[in-house]
């Protein structure tokens, strides 16, 4: 399936707010993940199904319930239905195909952002679809399949370390954004090495395949673009939200967020700029290699014209030429084109044609 398109024709005529999955399925059973923790205290289950979930609206304890693989829509309907959520909020969960955005739907927050890899087999960027919501004592977050950028996270869950287990549900929130944001960096260090890699091929002897690679690297960007960008717009208006679930000790956080976001949207600017003067650079290099062929084929042609011209006029077919009587015609013939040769050498060195 194309990385950018996912087919959606299943949803026509559908009502809207009608849970069905789009997407490509890459897990096949759903894993679900527990984390309800206090200051104090933190325990980590692995419920089998969305009923052991519950309860956990107004639970006094924090808790976080990740999910991977969102293929079962009646699962997460039951899951949504149970909490109260929006039947739209549904849809798009199951819709991997968002574009990243946020909901604010009073007692909770929706989010949709993309989580990026380096697919190192493919040597590609590979994109997941991640929502996240944040209620007042829960954070729950979707993924399509396991394996995810968050274990960081989970160990100081599990360790108690720094202010993750004392700060609240928004904080958790945060945090998850943060370490989604922050795996953009592992990617563009990723394609930085690549570019570098690139220029000296580019410089010591470009081929066919380095021109696949630029272009490759410069829908890679493209690809990377499209989760990044939009993100900016998601953290801005999440700054300027004043819904009370995010506290004002949260939003520091998340100011910090949107500038590694801006610096991450320049340096795939940055690194677009550069591939565009590769390819350039390629360009030009191929055409220069050309210019220094064709010159030798044009010298060496050059050359022969005398040359010919000469073996012409004694290769016609007269009775009466002197010249074939003499016995010394033959060498001093050579002799002669010889020079000629030398001399439109010599005359070239100096004008600097070749």
């Amino acid at each position: 399936m194309s990385r950018y398109f996912k087919r959606a024709s299943k949803k026509a005529g559908l009502s809207p707010g009608t849970a069905v999955f789009v997407g490509e399925k890459k897990t096949d059973r759903v894993e679900i993940t527990l984390f309800n923790f206090t200051s104090d205290d933190v325990k980590e289950l692995k419920p089998d199904s969305f009923d052991a979930c519950f309860p956990i609206k107004d639970a006094p304890s924090i808790t976080w319930i990740n999910v991977d693989g969102v293929h079962d829509s009646q699962g997460i309907q039951k899951l949504g239905d149970r909490l109260g959520f929006h039947p739209m909020l549904i849809e798009d969960i199951v819709h991997t195909d968002q574009r990243p955005k946020l909901e604010d739907f009073g007692d909770h927050l929706f989010l949709v952002m993309k989580m990026l890899y380096f697919d190192r087999e493919k040597k590609r960027v590979e994109s997941e679809q991640v929502s996240v919501i944040l209620g007042k004592q829960y954070v729950i977050s979707f993924q399509e399949k396991p394996g995810d950028v968050f274990d960081p996270l989970r160990e100081r869950l599990r360790k108690g370390k720094g202010r993750i287990r004392r700060m609240g549900a928004d904080y958790l929130f945060y945090t998850l954004i943060d370490s989604v944001v922050d795996h953009y960096f592992v990617i563009l260090e990723e394609l930085g090495e690549r570019i570098e890699q690139l220029e000296g091929e580019l410089v010591a002897n470009p081929s066919q395949s380095t021109l696949h690679s630029i272009h490759a690297m410069k829908t890679d960007l493209v690809f990377l673009r499209k989760g990044v960008w939009p993100l900016r717009e998601v953290i801005s208006g999440l700054q300027r939200n004043e819904s009370k679930l995010i506290k004002n000790q949260t939003a520091v956080f998340l100011r910090d967020v949107y500038d590694h976001i801006i610096h991450a949207i320049d340096s795939i600017d940055s690194y677009r700029d550069l591939l565009s003067g590769m390819m350039d650079l390629y360009m030009s290099s191929i055409s220069n290699r050309m210019n220094e062929v064709m010159k030798t084929l044009t010298v060496i042609a050059t050359l022969f014209i005398p040359l010919t011209f000469i073996v012409g006029v004694y290769g016609m077919n007269f009775r009466f030429m002197p010249e074939l009587d003499w016995p010394l015609a033959y060498p001093i013939l050579w002799m002669f084109m010889i020079a000629i040769s030398f001399v439109m050498l010599f005359y070239f060195r100096k004008q600097k044609w070749v």
